[in-house]
């Protein structure tokens, strides 16, 4: 039950993600509520499932770079998510850049709020 739980909470801080990504830039476009929940899923999974074989893959150039490339396997999972997903579209590399970063801010919110309603961590 707990895990069900915190896949649902996944899935719908990613689907809120990609609202406020959407509301910010007029690059990135999600047709209908349908692109939208499934892009939060496949998002989701692709962290899940694709995001560590692309890490390996490119440990040696996030530490060439000291970690920034791995800003770049994120962009690389925005662009996968975008290319499974029919009615979603990012136009621009820096639609891309923004959004994951979007994305990222608004992930960190959430998992921020989860611990403060949990009473894992001292309010601000």
């Amino acid at each position: 039950m707990y895990l069900a739980v915190r896949l649902l909470v996944a899935w719908g801080a990613n689907v809120l993600a990609l609202i406020v990504a959407d509301w910010v830039f007029a690059g990135l476009t999600i047709e209908h509520w349908g692109p939208l929940l499934l892009a939060g899923a496949v998002f989701g999974l692709a962290n899940i499932f694709l995001k560590p074989l692309l890490t390996f893959i490119a440990i040696p150039l996030i530490i060439l770079t000291f970690g920034l490339a791995y800003f770049f396997v994120n962009v690389a999972i925005l662009a996968f998510t975008e290319w499974i997903v029919p009615d979603f579209s990012i136009d621009g590399f820096w639609t891309y850049v923004g959004a994951v970063i979007v994305m990222w801010l608004v992930n960190v919110a959430v998992r921020r709020l989860l611990r403060l309603i949990q009473g894992d961590e001292p309010g601000v």
